[in-house]
């Protein structure tokens, strides 16, 4: 009876099951997203409503400071005290007044805005206050209240204390709008003023007293009792309360890390340039000093409808996101345990489907390995048990192929190994033969250049001798063309030696070494080089070495090379420019060096490795054997010339030569 067939697609169907946790997770992450959203969206609404209940808090504050001063105004004798001036009478009125209802200060004024008596300081009065917006306002017969900034001044004035409490240090903080001071000096304080009225109703006078909030916690404490009833977090207060002085806290409750208050840190630049700046609310989430809150702001406008501070409620962050992370637990623990339930029943199926597969596997392994008399078992009717019997066909098929493949590659290889020893030896060959063909020819051409060089110099050099040794003869000593004609026997002389020279570069003739110092022969070159070449608009720079150089070597063949590539210098500077020559020790003072350098046009770097060769040349009238001529001369030395350039920056030749002529 056949075994029954189950299909593969069946067994990949359960495989499947796996985008069900990929949904689970989806609807998981969807969730927690939106259950935070929901929370942060209650806090921002509750901070919200909470900023709302602040401000009526600070208003009632404000509205019973304005009714102790209106009550105030009907106190029997006031009118008369006023009008009579009498600051006996007035004194203890206003004495009893400050402290019963602890006031700041309190302060009466006559019609003209004149001060009658301040409760706070006694000994000042007389100065006039008739400009105060809200001394004006007051004795036109408005009752006023409202948030005031008193200067440094002016609270000297009201209270003697007051200046000082005002003062508060200003902290840097971070996220502040920049440019901070140090000190902040002025005061916001809460005001009221009402109109002193005589029995006719006629204004004498007004009356006007109020609270300094600088360091006074008074208001925000309240704010946070009533408002979040004291509420804590791990022992932090959920709920704060602030009030700032255009953008410093100088009432509060929030919590620095030492455990004090914030008091003179400051407004982050965003809420500023919102609030204070742009004059509208901000509710938002914010970092406040040293914690995240969901905060609240809205501005502060004195008696003319200026911003002069803000109102700021917070709620700690903590405590939502101690919730958030309880919810993503929750969804993360059903998550896992779905998750691990989902891969027990696929880890089961798993092993049933890659059991054959695994085999397989490890079949393909050992034949990758070398082995080759392998079979795989059918175990099932599907896919798999398809998919073994075409293994078993594959693994026949490969070994006859692989064989056929073996017999092929060892008569390829000794048809390779046989033709690449036989290219190698003619490659080889053909480069010594042309290495030998060129040498040749750079031989001949020279030598038949220095024999046809020899013939037409010479003779005509030996008139020119002997007709310079004949004046030499004829011109006494001191006669003024005697020099000259001395240059011409040395400069004939020097002809003959550089024919003989290239005679010897062409025949290897043998060197005539001795003793050669090296700062002399140069400084003699240089002298001699206006007689070879025009040295007009040519400026030297002769840099001979601090000690003496002496070379075992052939002077006149050096004084060639030096003289050849002194006059290429100088002729590639038409136009003028420096010639520099300089002398120096090297390599371990067991060396000299020359250089030879000049700021004419330069070469073209395509054009360097060549200028060694004999008759390559760049000038019209050259014979290009100068430059080769000279390599060869160093190269017998035992020396090294080599050259660097950049066309339109000039050439400079660099000579070693060893002090010692190396043997041999």
């Amino acid at each position: 009876m056949p075994k029954p067939r189950f299909s593969i697609r069946l067994k990949l169907t359960i495989g499947s099951l796996l985008p069900l946790f990929v949904a689970i997770l989806f609807c998981s992450m969807t969730g927690i997203y939106i259950i935070n959203s929901r929370i942060n969206g209650m806090a921002q609404d509750k901070v919200r409503t909470d900023l709302n209940s602040a401000r009526e808090v600070y208003t009632n504050e404000i509205g019973h400071i304005r009714d102790v001063v209106r009550f105030s105004v009907s106190m029997p004798h006031a009118a008369d005290a006023v009008t009579t001036g009498n600051r006996e009478v007035i004194a203890p009125l206003l004495f009893g007044m400050k402290r019963n209802e602890q006031l700041d200060f309190l302060t009466m004024v006559d019609v003209a805005g004149r001060v009658l008596f301040r409760a706070g300081n006694p000994q000042a009065f007389g100065d006039r206050l008739d400009r105060d917006p809200l001394v004006m306002k007051a004795l036109q017969g408005e009752v006023t209240a409202g948030s005031q900034i008193f200067s440094p001044e002016r609270l000297q004035q009201e209270g003697k204390e007051l200046a000082s409490r005002a003062i508060i240090d200003v902290i840097p903080t971070e996220r502040a709008k920049p440019g901070v001071k140090k000190f902040e000096l002025s005061g916001m304080v809460m005001v009221a003023a009402a109109p002193i009225r005589d029995r006719q109703g006629t204004i004498v006078g007004a009356l006007y007293g109020g609270m300094l909030l600088n360091k006074n916690n008074t208001v925000v404490d309240r704010i946070k009792q009533i408002v979040f009833e004291g509420v804590q977090y791990r022992g932090k207060d959920v709920g704060t309360a602030t009030i700032f002085l255009d953008d410093t806290r100088i009432s509060t409750n929030v919590q620095t890390v030492e455990g004090h208050r914030a008091i003179g840190t400051r407004l982050s630049a965003e809420v500023y340039n919102r609030v204070i700046l742009n004059r509208e609310k901000w509710v938002d989430r914010a970092f406040v000093v040293n914690d995240w809150y969901f905060t609240a702001y809205e501005p502060i406008f004195d008696l003319g409808g200026a911003v002069i501070g803000s109102l700021y409620v917070g709620m700690l962050e903590q405590p939502h996101t101690a919730l958030k992370k309880k919810v993503g637990l929750l969804f993360a623990g059903v998550l896992l345990a779905g998750s691990l339930f989902g891969l027990a029943v696929s880890g089961y199926i798993g092993r049933l489907l890659s059991r054959p597969i695994l085999e397989l596997k490890g079949l393909v392994q050992r034949f990758s390995t070398g082995e080759r008399d392998l079979r795989i078992e059918k175990s099932s009717a599907d896919e798999i048990g398809e998919l073994a019997d075409e293994f078993n066909t594959m693994i026949a098929a490969l070994r006859q192929r692989e064989y056929a493949i073996i017999q092929l590659n060892r008569s390829l290889e000794a048809k390779v190994q046989e033709r690449t020893a036989e290219l190698q030896a003619k490659n080889l060959l053909l480069v010594k033969t042309q290495e030998e063909l060129v040498r040749a020819e750079k031989l001949a051409a020279v030598g038949e250049l220095a024999a046809g060089v020899a013939h037409e110099i010479n003779n005509p050099m030996a008139i020119i001798r002997g007709n310079a040794e004949v004046l030499l003869m004829e011109l006494p000593p001191g006669h003024p063309s005697r020099e000259e004609a001395e240059i011409i026997s040395r400069q004939v002389a020097r002809v003959k030696g550089i024919v003989g020279q290239l005679l010897s570069f062409a025949r290897r003739q043998p060197m005539e070494v001795g003793s050669v110092a090296v700062n002399p022969i140069m400084a003699e070159i240089l002298d001699q080089v206006k007689y070879h070449v025009s040295m007009e608009g040519i400026k030297v720079h002769w840099e001979p070495s601090a000690e003496a150089i002496s070379l075992d070597a052939d002077g006149n063949q050096l004084r060639q090379v030096f003289t050849n590539l002194i006059v290429n210098a100088v002729q590639s500077m038409e136009d003028g420019g420096i010639l520099t020559v300089r002398t120096a020790l090297a390599g371990g003072r067991d060396s000299c060096l020359i250089e030879i350098g000049d700021t004419g046009v330069g070469i073209p770097q395509e054009r360097l490795k060549d200028i060694f060769s004999p008759f390559f040349t760049t000038k019209q009238s050259g014979t290009g054997l100068g430059l080769s001529v000279s390599y060869g001369i160093i190269k017998d030395h035992g020396g090294t010339i080599t050259v660097r350039s950049e066309p339109g920056a000039g050439t400079v030749f660099l000579v070693t030569l060893p002090l010692a002529r190396p043997s041999g």
